[in-house]
């Protein structure tokens, strides 16, 4: 057996900045330290913070009164930001700065008078971020089928924005869908660096190899938008937490195994699923290089604008 890993996986620097803000406030103010949501959607990240003090909770009014609380990657909408100032919770922004860009879109186009479409997966909490930043011009446009029901004040002034780790593929019909309704529309390119390498690079994987098996949560947008994709080219394609959620019957006569993992998905769970192959050769087939890195929040710099040394390290993309 062969297998091809794809490249960049893994990690992005908006999930690293997130990672190090949780262990940087543990080491900072002591735990318990609270978490608004899962940090990123990966079930041993949150696992392991939890271990080192975190506490995840669903809304900030869970809280204690003045204790410290993180917002996760995913970013919120104001009213969250309003409940944390009525709890005095000291409050620390891991919304990934690709998200925050959004939510200043949404802003600056709701004060232009535009109506917004948020073009995501509803319940998402990105989405939902979104959307709670200008709520009475927002509306959410899942598929190519609401984009056709899609009604605005004025067809003239109307922008799309989009959840950053959508399908890029899925995306564009739904943008021109939207085009073809309203063609003076603005249309956004929201998806982020990140879901745009690891989806160009799981394309290239999967016309490679006989299987695509995509590590990452099932709650995970872009590690599912991944499996999506290398299904799409016609190859069996399957999204498994770590090594343990494998099938043997997935594997039986295939020679050449194409592995990749989302913007979320720690390298060991990769290596956990490289262990229980065994393959006679490892081989990465790999569509660019990132090198990005995102500054941390101002409670967690060093002296002045100086950065302590970042702790979470990833392969194929920032440290």
């Amino acid at each position: 057996m062969q297998v091809l890993l794809g490249g960049p996986r893994g990690f992005c620097a908006g999930v690293v900045r997130a990672i190090d803000i949780v262990e940087l406030a543990l080491e900072r103010f002591g735990a318990p330290v609270y978490v608004r949501h899962e940090i990123v959607h990966n079930k041993h990240v949150v696992d392991s913070l939890r271990r080192k003090g975190a506490v995840f909770i669903e809304e900030a009014g869970e809280a204690p009164n003045g204790s410290t609380i993180i917002f996760s990657a995913h970013g919120v909408a104001p009213e969250v930001w309003r409940a944390a100032e009525e709890r005095n919770l000291n409050v620390i922004d891991a919304t990934c700065p690709l998200v925050t860009k959004v939510h200043m879109e949404s802003k600056k186009y709701a004060r232009e008078g535009y109506s917004i479409i948020v073009v995501g997966h509803e319940g998402h909490p990105e989405v939902i971020g979104t959307l709670g930043q200008s709520p009475d011009a927002s509306q959410l446009v899942d598929n190519d089928e609401d984009a056709w029901s899609a009604a605005v004040a004025d067809p003239d002034r109307v922008v799309a924005l989009t959840q950053t780790t959508l399908s890029v593929d899925d995306t564009h019909e739904i943008i021109g869908t939207l085009r073809e309704r309203f063609p003076n529309i603005v249309a956004r390119n929201d998806i982020c660096y990140a879901t745009t390498n690891r989806q160009d690079a799981v394309k290239e994987l999967a016309q490679q190899v006989d299987v695509v098996i995509v590590v990452g949560a099932q709650n995970s947008s872009n590690c599912n938008r991944l499996r999506e994709v290398a299904e799409q080219t016609g190859v069996p394609s399957y999204l498994v937490d770590d090594a343990s959620a494998i099938d043997p019957a997935w594997l039986e006569g295939k020679e050449r195994v194409g592995i990749t993992s989302g913007a979320s998905t720690p390298e060991s769970l990769v290596e956990g699923v490289i262990d229980l192959l065994k393959p006679d050769s490892v081989e990465t087939v790999e569509v660019t290089q990132e090198n990005v890195e995102f500054v941390l929040p101002k409670q967690l710099r060093g002296d002045g604008a100086e950065q302590p040394e970042r702790r979470t390290k990833i392969r194929g993309g920032a440290t």
